[in-house]
């Protein structure tokens, strides 16, 4: 059963919402990617939910680069036969999915076969007893310390998933930190420690990343911890980056 917001994004979006064989040789709808986005919540339920869906819509639109459709069932779309019509997955979930050892299968060989995979804010807050999973998006959450304005400092200011944010950028939010960051990542984004009481926080070996990229086989994959907030998503400099992340792990930037 959908939540009744879902169901109102997905009356909003029309018939692009919903898988509906259109798709043509590429996997798209229209011409665009088919992104799926998964806002299953199994644990906290974050209020920037239905903005989110909106402003990714939106971003995919107005870009030429893809078409949503939303679900809070995680378990209704992560089987291979919708995810054979799917061109990315991006999860905006938190706790317990609901999924069966096949679905769970499906997703990662999904990602391995190159289909793209995005993951922001509470991804990391997710399946705790899926270590795959885990693996796949890079790291497991461990708290959020601050809930702050903070400076935001690129790694890689010439990636394309984050190129429109420049060098440092400063930004409202709630600010994760991590356990179990796994190797093999590519450090886009990392929280500027002098912008807070990093006495607050965990002394970790690898700093306080923000985003990242990796790889799982032929698939891309993109997180962002970045999201809390109703005001990220409104935020240009963040929906630039939705565009150019998304898209980068779609491999059409």
């Amino acid at each position: 059963m959908l939540r009744p917001w879902v169901q109102v994004i997905l009356l909003a979006l029309g018939p692009l919402a919903c898988s509906s064989g259109l798709h043509d040789e590429q996997g798209g709808v229209d011409g665009g990617a088919h992104v799926l986005y998964v806002t299953h919540s199994g644990g906290y339920q974050h209020d920037c939910l239905p903005t989110s869906a909106r402003v990714l819509a939106d971003v995919g639109g107005s870009s030429g680069l893809w078409n949503l459709e939303v679900n809070d069932d995680a378990a209704a779309v992560l089987t291979a036969e919708h995810l054979a019509t799917v061109d990315a997955v991006v999860f905006f979930t938190s706790g317990d999915l609901g999924l069966d050892a096949g679905q769970k299968q499906a997703l990662l060989d999904f990602v391995a076969r190159g289909g793209g995979f995005a993951g922001f804010h509470s991804a990391t807050d997710t399946e705790y007893g899926w270590p795959e999973y885990h693996e796949l998006i890079g790291a497991t959450f461990d708290g959020h310390p601050w809930h702050q304005q903070v400076v935001a400092l690129g790694d890689q200011p010439t990636h394309p998933a984050v190129s429109a944010l420049g060098a440092s950028f400063s930004i409202v939010d709630e600010i994760y930190q991590f356990r179990d960051v796994r190797s093999g990542s590519t450090v886009l984004l990392s929280l500027d420690p002098s912008s807070v009481d990093v006495s607050l926080g965990k002394d970790n070996p690898w700093g306080h990343p923000l985003a990242w990229t990796r790889s799982s086989g032929a698939g891309r994959v993109f997180y962002c911890a970045l999201g809390h907030e109703i005001s990220t998503w409104e935020d240009p400099r963040f929906q630039a980056m939705l565009r150019d992340s998304i898209g980068w792990v779609l491999r059409r930037r």
